[in-house]
Order: C-alpha cells, then structure tokens, then sequence
C-alpha cells in the first residue's frame, strides 16, 4: 500500500510543507541569484527519471557560465561561484527540487537522478535504477555521496530499489536532515567534484 498510494502522498505533503517553512529563504535565494547570476537563478538540465523518461531537474545555479577563448566551458571546479559553493556546502541548491517532487517527476527519496548520456553505459542490473522515481536523497547519499565510487553508488541505488519501504524512506530523511546539519559526505572542499561515469 505504501508504494502504491502512500509514499506519493507522502512526497506531496513534506515537499508542499517543505516549501511554504522554506518560502522565504527559496525568495531571498532567488533574488539573491538573480542579481550574482546575470538574471538566470536556477539551473535547468534534462534527466532521465522513472522508466528512463527524460524530466527537467531544476536547482539553485550555483556555477557560471564562462568558456574559454575558443568558446568551451572551462571546467566545473573554475565555474562553482562563491555563493554556488556556500548553496552546496548546505545542500540548500536542492531546495528547487521540491518542485519537480510535486510535479511527479520525483520523489523525497530515490537513487539521484544522473545525466541522459549514461543511459547508454549502464549494464542491465545498473538500468533498474530507473524502475522507480529518482530522488533528492537516497541511500547512496547517506552512504557517502561523492565520496563513493560509481560502482558503490550503483549498489547501494539498486539496493534501495529492492528494498523500499515506508520504515526505510522515513531512515533515509532522518539520515540526510542529519547530514546537512553536521555536514558529514557533503562536499566540503569545492575542488571534490564527481567525475562523469565512464560505463
């Protein structure tokens, strides 16, 4: 019943009470960004989510857009701006995702949702990631974040896929509220970049 109905309704009433206590702060951020983003606050960027349909992640932008001479993107690491660091740092870049949770196109809890191009890396077992919703946070999040390896992630998505359950969601949340505040597996340093997956 709980992956059915329930855990739908759960995603809508935290993320519709997540936004309204955190409105103010989505605001000042917004603004905020707009100002130090030359008018572009939020980041978009197309991602695969259930059954590998492609959805439109939104977050806080929290790197530039500067290229080099010859017009390409320098690197993430020369991109990520003061403020884009601070938003990392406290994960509050994820904030805009309550969004795509009331949309449908995600849930408080699932494996991350990846870039369209590694669709075509994974291995069969690696694919089932995709059976579900992807989330903000997951059990590979709690497990270490970017601090693990691909393989690691992978197991620990297809792990969760397995295992869902109510009891399981409610950890998860409990894990990464305690994460963000002590900051353990986030990034602290904004040189620690997760390097693309590679198949």
């Amino acid at each position: 019943m709980y992956l059915k109905t329930g855990k739908r309704f759960l995603d809508i009433m935290m993320a519709a009470t997540g936004l309204i206590i955190l409105s103010p702060l989505f605001l000042f951020l917004t603004i905020l960004l707009y100002f130090t983003n030359d008018g572009h606050p939020f980041f978009l960027q197309a991602r695969p989510g259930l059954n590998e349909r492609i959805f439109t992640l939104i977050k806080f932008r929290t790197m530039t857009s500067l290229k080099t001479e010859q017009g390409f993107i320098l690197p993430d690491i020369q991109r990520i701006t003061y403020i884009g660091n601070l938003l990392r740092k406290t994960s509050l870049d994820e904030i805009p995702q309550l969004l795509n949770v009331l949309k449908g196109d995600m849930s408080l809890v699932g494996p991350r949702p990846l870039l369209p191009e590694y669709l075509k890396l994974y291995n069969p077992d690696q694919r089932k990631r995709h059976k579900v919703l992807p989330g903000i946070t997951g059990w590979a999040q709690i497990r270490g974040r970017n601090f693990l390896s691909w393989e690691e992630k992978f197991e620990f998505d297809l792990w969760y896929v397995e295992n869902r359950s109510f009891k399981l969601d409610m950890k998860i949340i409990f894990l990464t509220v305690m994460s963000v505040v002590n900051r353990k597996g986030i990034n602290q340093n904004k040189d620690k970049c997760m390097e693309k997956f590679t198949g």
